[in-house]
């Protein structure tokens, strides 16, 4: 493994750079000094919120890029790069679906703010960790704001009570199983991998030059951008099949441990 011609390090937040309580280390901004040292970018690549993840990440907001909502927006020192918003024509049929579904919670995503009705006291302070700023409001039909995804959460099983539910859709948009209780909808081209292929056209870096580390299924795309592709141990089964290799446990400092060997060699 030639780590030595890096020049992007790409990383997904939830189960990946975060630990299980949700802390990114001490140990993370340290190396990331020297990443920035050697100009190599450093990318978070998140289903959250953009404003979620700049407060995780506050420190060093200004020397990364962001990629949020699973690719729908990318920002970089507050610039926007990409935007791949819902059409709202799919907004409305994603919603008419869901009307059926029970014991979901269901979150409309927007570049900086989120949507959602008071369903629940539970779901709202759950969903405080992921979306910084959001909105109740009385019907979600009657938003009128650019929307980059629809979020729907199940307090047991997104892929056994959720997806199914939506599978279907499919065919005309993306469905991603982001997380054990995240199902995300949104625009086909919305997708971590679509949004890093253009961030490496952008600054003319290759897939050979690409790091890349995830854990689950909304991270696939972004995986098979990068020769040098990283599952976490915690990470589904359909990651661990895809990535090309593998490090150890968002709780066991799987990032930081590639990371400090990348950074040997550099």
């Amino acid at each position: 493994m030639d780590l030595s011609k890096i020049k992007m390090v790409v990383t997904d937040m939830d189960g990946t750079l975060l630990n299980s309580n949700h802390e990114v280390s001490n140990r993370f901004f340290e190396l990331f000094k020297e990443l920035k040292k050697r100009n190599i970018l450093f990318v978070a690549a998140s289903g959250r919120q953009y404003n979620s993840i700049i407060n995780k990440l506050h420190s060093i907001k200004d020397d990364i890029l962001v990629i949020a909502e699973n690719g729908g927006y990318v920002v970089q020192k507050d610039e926007e790069l990409l935007s791949t918003p819902l059409d709202i024509k799919n907004r409305l049929k994603v919603l008419d679906t869901l009307k059926g579904v029970p014991n979901i919670h269901t979150v409309l995503c927007g570049k900086r703010n989120a949507y959602l009705t008071n369903q629940s006291d539970r779901f709202i302070d759950l969903l405080k960790q992921y979306y910084s700023e959001f909105e109740i409001v009385a019907d979600l039909n009657q938003v009128n704001s650019e929307i980059l995804k629809v979020a729907i959460y199940h307090f047991e099983s997104s892929e056994q009570f959720t997806y199914p539910a939506v599978k279907h859709l499919e065919d005309d948009l993306k469905v991603k199983i982001s997380g054990a209780n995240w199902v995300d909808i949104s625009s086909p081209n919305a997708n971590k991998g679509f949004a890093l292929e253009k961030m490496q056209e952008r600054f003319g870096i290759s897939f050979e030059e690409t790091m890349v580390f995830g854990d689950y299924n909304n991270d696939l795309e972004m995986l098979g951008k990068a020769k040098y592709s990283f599952a976490m141990a915690n990470a589904h089964a359909n990651v661990l099949e895809v990535a090309n290799y593998k490090t150890t446990s968002n709780d066991d400092f799987g990032v930081e441990r590639i990371l400090e060997q990348l950074l040997k060699v550099n």
